[in-house]
């Protein structure tokens, strides 16, 4: 159990968290999701010991404040952009973070296949994409087995792709009695890896929801990029305009304005017009 109560943060006098709370059991997914700023990542650090506040952060039953570094040892931490010695490959980056934590050689090993790093364990770590930077870094985090993942923003600065195969692999690694905490502003990711959202706003938390009520409940929408064979972009759009939606031609595709309820209508409605539908994406 993860306890955060009244949690207060300040720098220069100015906060940036203000009387914060919230409760994360044994095999619970959060969210904990909000614009840059939101303080997001600030309360991340507080978890981790990191900083100095005002109020309690507990790790089950333990004061982070006075047992930082046990609780540390159960948390497996992914920042938003890991760093690594460059010169080293992936899997000497491994062994290395394996060696500092008296970990055997052989759960590295494991790793490297829980994470699909396996065909890269010889590349330099700085010849890897984000994508698998990432991914290196959830292999680090890994190596303790941990009942705890925290993982902030761990899809920022990834393409589609990259993003993609980022929430399957966290996706995998759900359930059982492991908790996962995901920073987020992107919805999308949201509403695959959680099971409830905690909505932060200027260093407050302003909501709590399932993340399929996150959409309606902020008045979001997004743009469904639909790419498309260039001789199918006129007749999904006449068959969008048709049924509603804002469609207009975007490169090799459709852009729609949705709502977040509405991505799969409008995919239905593309569809529906007997249109093959080649790829698509979400921008917000």
């Amino acid at each position: 159990m993860i306890r955060v109560q009244d949690l207060t943060k300040r720098y220069s006098g100015t906060p940036v968290l203000r009387d914060v709370s919230l409760e994360i059991a044994p095999g619970e997914s959060v969210a904990l999701w909000g614009p840059n700023g939101a303080g997001k990542t600030t309360i991340v650090l507080c978890m981790l010991g990191f900083l100095h506040f005002d109020g309690d952060v507990e790790v089950f039953g333990k004061d982070v404040r006075r047992c930082g570094k046990e609780i540390r040892a159960s948390i497996g931490y992914v920042p938003q952009q890991p760093s690594f010695y460059d010169d080293l490959t992936v899997a000497e980056t491994l062994g290395f973070s394996a060696d500092l934590r008296s970990i055997e050689t052989a759960r590295a090993e494991e790793v490297l296949a829980l994470v699909d790093l396996e065909e890269h364990r010889g590349k330099p770590v700085g010849a890897l994409s984000g994508g698998l930077r990432q991914r290196l870094g959830l292999a680090v985090a890994l190596l303790g087995d941990p009942p705890i993942l925290l993982l902030d923003e761990p899809t920022s600065n990834l393409d589609a792709a990259a993003r993609q195969a980022t929430v399957n692999l966290l996706e995998e690694l759900r359930g059982g009695d492991r908790m996962l905490i995901v920073t987020s502003h992107h919805l999308e990711e949201v509403s695959m890896l959680v099971d409830r959202v905690v909505v932060l706003d200027d260093g407050v938390v302003v909501d709590e929801c399932a993340p399929a009520e996150l959409g309606e409940r902020l008045g979001l929408r997004s743009w469904l990029h639909v790419l498309l064979d260039p001789d199918d972009v006129p007749v999904a759009t006449s068959a969008l305009t048709a049924s509603g939606f804002n469609a207009h031609l975007n490169g090799r595709g459709v852009l729609v304005d949705v709502a977040p309820e509405d991505k799969a209508k409008a995919v239905e409605v593309i569809s529906g017009a007997g249109v093959t539908i080649r790829d698509l994406e979400v921008w917000r």
